[in-house]
């Protein structure tokens, strides 16, 4: 985590410029266009979803997705609204309104590009998986059931927020089902499902929004029973103008109200987006810049809220729908940018008469493909701490906050990672003799006799604060009654130590000086002799008693305690 050497910013984009060709053109072109109309009726219901407009979610594809493809790391990843902020924007909106939530995700923006400067992108991905997977499926669950009240036509307008008063208030509403609007989100369902079944290429969420918007069109001018609550019903006919940059104030109360969901956002983004660029490189062979893509991301976020937009990451399914249709290089999620600014401009009326049953039914689907059912069941024949951390990371994730289930997840994920370690790190005695190539695959096996009076120690595994006590407990019950004239430390295993092992060190070895007992270290691998010297254990014990092989050790030990053994 350092700022040393060149900065690490390389925006795929300009590489690619060098040796660009029509034929590369062409492709990224189809791709480009294809990509966008996927991403239209996503970006229409990510906004709605989200609690803001249609518009906005639509502002916000065409500004971040043109940034995260002109500044970002990965060649062919798409930028976007996603599924992942709907929770937290909601909230946000809801406690702090339209300016806390661009003052987050600004916040956000600003947190994503210092992680890219400290090339804190390697760091990212080693967030555990169940966590990852714990509030993914949280996540889908809370986005269907944001989408109940739509899908049936309850007409609900003061829906609670957390989840069991929610679907106490949905039981209780059931028997004011719409059938107009049950029936149109029953429909859309059905296309959605079927459509990939007739063409991989078609996509699903578009085509029911045309079909189903149409007939509910004719349905509803030609007849008197049809109704159905559409998108202009609730919004109001959507404007076509493109947004003005406007600013917004920055206090340090705003600023420290609004910093945990800023990092939850930051966190979100950096694992969605270096989790899609690394499926894509799985695909495509080639290899994302991870620190790039942070930075990338940081400055499509800072720049979103300054048009209304809401927080932006890599999206993996239009990602993928890019690769598939021949995308190869960034100029492709440029396109699509472009795309659906022109959709934007000419086409935005029609988005007036699209069902908001419709878009329930869209966001439906995407719930189910986010919530990972299968990956879910694999991992529960993984180890119980990693069972226990999605369990944990899911409800909190549905019953609090990302937030908080980020958070905790991750101090379970550490606590039950320390207990792993320490259960696995074992502290061995040996007396009389001595293997030297146990748990080697050496063939030779050299048998080291060890003298009457010493005893020695083996530390199999990291030397840290979960095994000192585990270490000084040893230390003083296996001697017993007989005192020891030399003591052992094997430490070929330590690959590192911590503040809490170098101080109940210092603590055993000032003990055993203390009651005539000799003590020698073995096998000290340079970075922990470094620690050893820092602590001052090495003028502790002597030089000469810190060997780099047991063999040596064991001749020092041996000679030691003959020479203090007592004459008979």
């Amino acid at each position: 985590m350092n700022l040393t050497g060149t900065l690490d910013f390389r925006p795929k984009l300009w590489g690619a410029l060098r040796n660009y060709s029509g034929t590369k053109f062409r492709a990224d072109a189809t791709a480009g266009v294809v990509v966008g109309i996927v991403a239209l009726p996503l970006a229409i219901a990510f906004g709605i979803a989200s609690g803001v407009s249609p518009t906005l979610g639509l502002i916000t594809a065409i500004v971040g997705g043109f940034m995260v493809s002109f500044f970002g790391g990965n060649s062919v990843q798409i930028g976007g609204p996603t599924g992942a902020f709907i929770v937290i924007v909601y909230n946000i909106i809801g406690q702090f309104g339209m300016q806390g939530l661009a003052i987050a995700t600004a916040m956000a923006g600003i947190l994503l590009i210092l992680m890219g400067l400290f090339r804190l992108g390697t760091v990212i991905k080693f967030i555990p998986y169940p966590i990852v997977v714990g509030f993914t499926a949280g996540i889908a669950l809370t986005i269907f059931s944001t989408q109940i009240n739509d899908f049936f036509g309850l007409g609900l307008r003061d829906i609670p927020g957390e989840f069991i008063p929610k679907w106490g208030l949905y039981l209780r509403s059931f028997g004011n089902t719409d059938p107009c609007a049950l029936i149109t989100g029953l429909v859309s369902l059905v296309i959605i499902i079927l459509t990939p079944r007739i063409s991989k290429k078609l996509p699903g969420a578009l085509i029911a929004i045309i079909i189903v918007t149409a007939a509910a069109y004719v349905l509803r001018t030609a007849t008197d029973w049809f109704s159905v609550e559409t998108i202009g019903d609730r919004f109001g006919n959507m404007p076509t103008d493109i947004p003005t940059p406007h600013g917004f104030e920055f206090t340090m109360s705003t600023v420290n109200m609004l910093l945990p969901s800023a990092f939850t956002i930051a966190v979100l983004c950096a694992i969605e987006s270096l989790l899609s660029a690394t499926v894509a490189d799985g695909v495509t062979g080639s290899r994302t810049n991870s620190n790039t893509e942070l930075i990338g991301q940081g400055l499509a976020n800072l720049a979103v809220p300054f048009v209304g937009g809401i927080p932006v990451t890599g999206a993996i399914a239009r990602t993928m729908t890019n690769i598939t249709n021949g995308g190869r290089t960034p100029v492709a999620g440029i396109v699509h940018a472009l795309v659906l600014l022109l959709i934007f401009l000419f086409m935005m009326p029609l988005i007036n008469y699209v069902p908001m049953a419709c878009l329930g039914a869209v966001l439906m689907v995407v719930a189910y493909n986010m919530s990972g059912w299968r990956t879910i069941i694999g991992i529960f024949h993984s180890p119980k701490s990693d069972i226990s951390v999605l369990i944990v990371t899911f409800l909190l994730t549905v019953i609090f906050d990302l937030t908080i289930a980020i958070e905790m997840g991750l101090l379970l994920a550490v606590v039950l990672f320390l207990r792993r370690v320490m259960e696995n790190t074992q502290i061995k005695v040996y007396s009389e003799q001595l293997d030297v190539a146990e748990d080697t695959d050496s063939p030779i096996h050299e048998i080291l006799n060890v003298a009457k009076g010493v005893s020695v120690y083996e530390i199999d595994g990291p030397f840290f604060f979960g095994v000192a006590t585990k270490f000084d407990d040893i230390m003083r019950t296996t001697i017993g009654n007989v005192k020891p004239r030399v003591r052992i430390l094997r430490m070929r295993r330590v690959a590192f130590v911590d503040a809490t092992a170098l101080h109940n060190l210092e603590i055993v070895i000032r003990s055993s000086l203390e009651k005539g007992i000799h003590v020698v270290l073995s096998g000290v691998r340079p970075n922990v002799h470094e620690s050893l010297q820092h602590a001052g254990i090495d003028k502790l014990v002597g030089p000469d008693h810190i060997c780099d092989h047991i063999t040596k050790a064991v001749a020092i030990a041996n000679a030691i305690a003959e020479k203090s053994a007592p004459r008979q």
